[in-house]
């Protein structure tokens, strides 16, 4: 059983996360079966099954610099454990812009719409029954707390850019630098969305870095392919959307992909508040 270990006071199960795009490389270059290996990373379906399925065995503390009520917790399925930070929808401090209790789902959408935008920048995260009742549950990237936006050097600018696209399209309240973490693998990973996809703007974001610029011709792609998955209104991305999220919200949602389209353009701050506080 892989089982997690304590480092320099964070959690640490050893595992990492396959990129999805490298496995369909690796898939297309008949590279062989990399099941049942655990040298290898595992696949963000294993731990997508493990999150939903899997039994709450051991819970570590809550995360203490979180607004909301926040625990690390190792699920088990099998012979594999996973951490995973658990947010239950009973811990959620009242907002007066967002509705209660909505907070866990808006976890889940925003998870589900980087995956189907083939960016995969936020860890797996599922919706479900757990210790503390009905949640989101999302895979523990392992990682420096330390280290986050306010210290990258521009090697990960490029994917800075797709989560800066990633935020706008969610319209993200609350993209706080320590919001951006990087693996061991130098990958970047968007963390706590819990509040997105308002249907008003509410654009807050420590990255601002390419307000302005025109969005490369490969992102546009992935919000083309998002637009369409979005409209073909039996998908399975968009059944469980429209459960996750209002009608006005899914709406609203829409109406930014469709102006992202049209301009073509990382938009500029505008009035109001722009950054989140505080900012890390």
């Amino acid at each position: 059983m892989r089982t997690p270990n304590r480092t320099d006071g964070w959690y640490t199960t050893g595992l990492k996360l396959s990129d999805p795009n490298a496995e369909r490389q690796n898939d297309d270059d008949g590279d062989g079966d990399s099941t049942n290996d655990e040298s290898l990373p595992i696949t963000p379906e294993q731990v997508l099954e493990v999150l939903a399925c899997g039994d709450f065995d051991t819970e570590h503390g809550a995360i203490r610099w979180s607004s909301n009520y926040t625990f690390l917790c190792s699920v088990t399925q099998g012979d594999l454990t996973v951490m995973a930070v658990y947010k239950p929808r009973s811990g959620e401090r009242p907002l007066w812009d967002f509705p209660d209790g909505t907070l866990c789902q808006r976890e889940r959408a925003a998870y589900l719409t980087s995956a189907a935008m083939g960016l995969h920048q936020v860890p797996p995260t599922v919706l479900r029954d757990g210790p503390r009742g009905l949640g989101s549950v999302q895979f523990f990237i392992d990682h420096d707390p330390e280290y986050n936006y306010f210290s990258f050097d521009e090697s990960l600018l490029p994917q800075l850019m797709q989560l800066s696209l990633f935020d706008v399209l969610v319209n993200n309240a609350d993209r706080k630098g320590g919001h951006c973490i990087v693996d061991s693998e130098g990958r970047l990973w968007g963390i706590d969305h819990g509040i997105a996809f308002h249907s008003m703007h509410k654009l807050r974001t420590v990255i601002w870095n390419f307000a302005g610029q025109t969005i490369p011709e490969s992102l546009l792609t992935a919000v083309n392919t998002l637009c369409e998955t979005v409209e073909t209104v039996d998908s399975d991305y968009r059944t469980e959307m429209d459960q996750l999220l209002s009608l006005a919200e899914m709406n609203a949602f829409r109406k930014r992909i469709d102006r992202v389209l049209h301009t073509k353009v990382f938009p500029q701050p505008g009035p109001g508040p722009n950054y989140p506080w505080p900012p890390v």
